[in-house]
């Protein structure tokens, strides 16, 4: 139970316990009826936030007493499998009617987390308008913005006069509650353009609509991916954009709501990829899942990871005859691992600009190769100071030894944070050049990647200068 008191000033605040109130009302004995004015007060998240501390017993008297919109208010705010759970406590004729009642991209979110057996008997038992609105959405993949509109908004024609319109707006507003921007067909459905509301109760009745109409509004296609979209949902800052099909069919929209929520789950995924999983988790994960969403990156790292190892091994003779710069191969390590991630954040959040040209990835890569160098170089000069009098103060080794080694390794730094720096920069960019979502390049893959580049730098350098050239060995 979250804390339910508040600081105003000096004075502690009782913050009004909703779910506790809420969980009184249903084990009460009162009527149905006398229940569900009480709940009718309570907001649908409040309501939301109760089921899951009812029992199932509970929850089917919460069903029976609320009507059928207070309940869609409700699985508005629950996540699309708590959602299903609790649908599947229901006769089937409620719960066609409560995914009725729902913002259609809600419904249409739900209606994928059941099997295709059950989701055909549900869809049957729609009524025609919400059927109709779902094979709109289900006709995109989930990966497409248009499996995100919802039909939630007002559509005029736009051969009508102001009179008319706020007519046919009070008519539609009875459904619909997006009522900010109003969009604008023409006969044949295709969108023409949009009306601000205050544009229009302001205008004069007999005045034509085309005179309120911005015609330069913004859309998407429906069949644009996501990812492509992002970047130009956010710019617009509009309330809705309209999503058109390809031949410009006025199909619905996308709130704002909605762009939060594609903004959010684009950027848990790549959360997770970053993480290296195949896909998000929650705490109600069940553990096999878990399991087999990190598995997967878990073996291929694996695989990396005794690719490293086999490189160490190859320069086994080098760390026989110098075993002292085993003592700092965590440096180098851990430097050119942080300096790639670094460059993989940067690369893909630029990337997130659909429109970059050749020239502009090239300036990045050059850009992340310059800062690569002068950090290296600011780092490799201090570790060849702090590193040279280390090893000759508390190691016991002459100077000349103590500073060769440093400098092997300031040497070693310096070129693996600059290699470190384009490798971060580049596997992205490679990634996204075919087609695959950037943010695959993880931190743990950039990392492992990045161990490889380290040890080869590092070793390769001690064997060439320290036993070759200098002859330390």
């Amino acid at each position: 139970m979250e804390n339910n008191k508040a600081m105003v000033g000096n004075e502690v605040i009782e913050r009004p316990d909703y779910e506790s109130e809420i969980l009184g009302i249903i084990k009460s004995n009162r009527s149905p009826k006398a229940a569900q004015k009480l709940l009718e007060d309570y907001h649908g998240s409040d309501l939301a936030q109760t089921m899951e501390g009812l029992s199932v017993a509970e929850r089917k008297k919460l069903y029976r007493i609320c009507t059928v919109e207070m309940l869609a208010e409700a699985f508005e705010h629950l996540d699309e499998k708590e959602a299903v759970g609790y649908l599947d406590e229901m006769d089937l004729k409620k719960e066609a009617a409560v995914i009725s009642m729902l913002e259609t991209d809600t419904a249409a979110d739900i209606l994928r987390e059941i099997s295709r057996e059950k989701r055909t008997v549900i869809i049957d038992e729609l009524d025609p308008e919400a059927r109709s609105d779902l094979r709109i959405i289900a006709a995109f993949d989930e990966d497409e913005i248009g499996s995100r509109l919802t039909t939630n908004c007002i559509v005029l024609r736009e051969n009508l006069t102001v009179r008319e319109a706020t007519a046919e707006l009070v008519r539609q507003a009875r459904e619909n509650d997006n009522l900010n921007t109003l969009f604008v067909v023409d006969d044949s459905g295709a969108f023409y353009g949009a009306v601000d509301l205050r544009d229009l109760l302001t205008a004069k009745p007999e005045e034509p609509l085309e005179n309120l109409i911005a015609t330069s509004f913004p859309y998407v296609y429906g069949h644009e991916s996501i990812d492509d979209c992002i970047e130009k949902l956010k710019d617009y800052s509009e309330d809705s954009v309209p999503v058109l099909d390809n031949s410009n069919t006025f199909l619905g929209v996308i709130t704002a709501q909605n762009i939060i929520e594609v903004v959010d789950e684009e950027l848990g995924e790549d959360y997770a990829m970053f993480a290296g999983l195949t896909a998000e988790e929650d705490l109600k994960e069940p553990l096999l899942q878990s399991i087999k969403k990190r598995m997967p990156w878990l073996l291929a790292l694996l695989g990396l990871g005794i690719l490293v190892s086999t490189v160490v091994g190859a320069f086994e003779r080098v760390v026989e005859q110098l075993t002292l710069i085993m003592a700092f191969q965590s440096l180098i390590l851990d430097m050119s691992g942080n300096v790639g991630t670094q460059s993989l954040a940067v690369t893909i959040r630029v990337l997130m600009d659909e429109n970059l040209t050749a020239a502009q990835k090239f300036r990045l890569v050059a850009k992340e190769s310059r800062v690569g160098f002068f950090n290296g170089l600011i780092l490799g000069t201090l570790s060849v100071v702090f590193l040279g009098l280390y090893i000759m103060l508390f190691r016991g080794r002459d100077f000349f030894f103590a500073f060769a080694v440093s400098g092997c390794i300031g040497a070693s730094l310096l070129t693996a944070m600059v290699i470190s720096s384009v490798v971060g920069t580049t596997i992205p960019l490679f990634f996204k050049k075919i087609k695959i979502d950037p943010a695959v390049a993880s931190g743990p893959l950039i990392t492992t990647i990045n161990d490889l580049v380290a040890v080869v730098t590092y070793y390769g350098l001690s064997w060439v200068l320290l036993i070759n050239v200098l002859h330390l060995a």
